[in-house]
């Protein structure tokens, strides 16, 4: 399998559409070659709707979108039994769930309980609807947007839940240039330009291919010490999970694979440490009167740590 050509290919496709965001187009691909669930924070308009669309139609995956507002249940999400009676018994409609990729759009709009109904289906990727446990397609991703904290109708996700998704991208306003080319473009529908070029078989080849890397001892030694700092080292209120760590070496392989390379290195594990960890801790009171953001305190914490030599 000619896995660079295909990833380029892809890569090519979604920026023919998201102008000027390689970098978080390289890093959702990246989380889907490692397994993971995305969420994406920022203000509405900046195009994660579109990316998530994109990146569905360039890897030929079945895709459901579902708009979180208040009012959405559980149900809407995981299906529900139905009586028919034809038959005189119960029949079960399938939820949007299940799909390949399900893009919860604006997921902390909607109640707690309909938050809830995503947990069992990240982590387990099954859904249980009545006692009955169903399995849902592979592959199977999430991509959840979320405006930011403080924006009307909207509510904090809570740890369980933030700690489910590998990593937490934002997309940021476009560049001057990259702003005029979409303005350009806005003629013709963007997504019309994206073609399938993968599919999720090669998706599949990828995950293993990723999956099986080997990696120094010294990498896991670095990635564990990272995390543990943001333990102990007084800048954060509460440090990543041990999820967080996993999730952080998943990353590292997904960008070696990237990078075309069958190894992984400590520049890996920084270009990813605010990805898959930055929303698994908080801002400690030694942080914040330094003032600090989260992004800051990670980069310093990782600039205390002595990165292993690539041999």
């Amino acid at each position: 399998m000619n896995y660079i050509g295909k990833i380029s290919l892809v890569e090519e496709n979604i920026n023919s559409v998201i102008k000027g965001k390689q970098h978080v187009v390289k890093k959702v691909l990246g989380a889907a070659i490692a397994g993971g669930h995305i969420l994406m924070e920022d203000i509405p308009g900046v195009g994660k709707t579109t990316l998530a669309t994109a990146f569905a139609k360039a890897i030929s995956l079945d895709y459901k979108r579902v708009q979180f507002t208040p009012d959405v249940l559980p149900s809407d999400i995981l299906g529900f039994s139905m009586y028919n009676n034809a038959t005189k018994e119960f029949e079960y409609r399938p939820g949007a769930v299940f799909c390949n990729l399900f893009l919860a759009d604006e997921i902390n709009r909607t109640s707690p309980k309909t938050q809830s109904a995503l947990l069992e289906v990240m982590e387990e990727g099954h859904a249980t609807v009545d006692g009955v446990t169903r399995n849902l397609p592979d592959p199977f991703i999430v991509i959840a947007t979320e405006n930011p904290y403080g924006s009307s109708g909207t509510q904090m996700l809570p740890e369980s839940q933030l700690d489910r998704f590998m990593v937490c991208l934002s997309m940021g306003y476009p560049e001057h240039s990259d702003a005029v080319r979409i303005l350009k473009g806005n003629a013709e529908h963007p997504l019309t330009k994206v073609q399938p070029v993968m599919n999720g078989e090669e998706l599949g080849e990828l995950r293993k291919l990723s999956n099986d890397m080997y990696v120094r001892d010294e990498i896991y030694d670095y990635i564990v010490t990272i995390v543990e700092h943001t333990r102990t080292n007084g800048m954060f209120s509460m440090g990543a999970s041990p999820r967080g760590t996993i999730a952080c070496l998943r990353m590292a392989k997904a960008m070696a694979i990237l990078e075309n390379r069958d190894y992984v290195t400590a520049k890996d594990v920084q270009e990813v440490v605010l990805d898959t960890l930055g929303h698994r801790v908080k801002l400690g009171q030694k942080a914040r009167a330094q003032g600090l953001t989260v992004a800051g305190a990670l980069e310093r914490t990782v600039q205390s740590i002595p990165s292993p030599r690539t041999s």
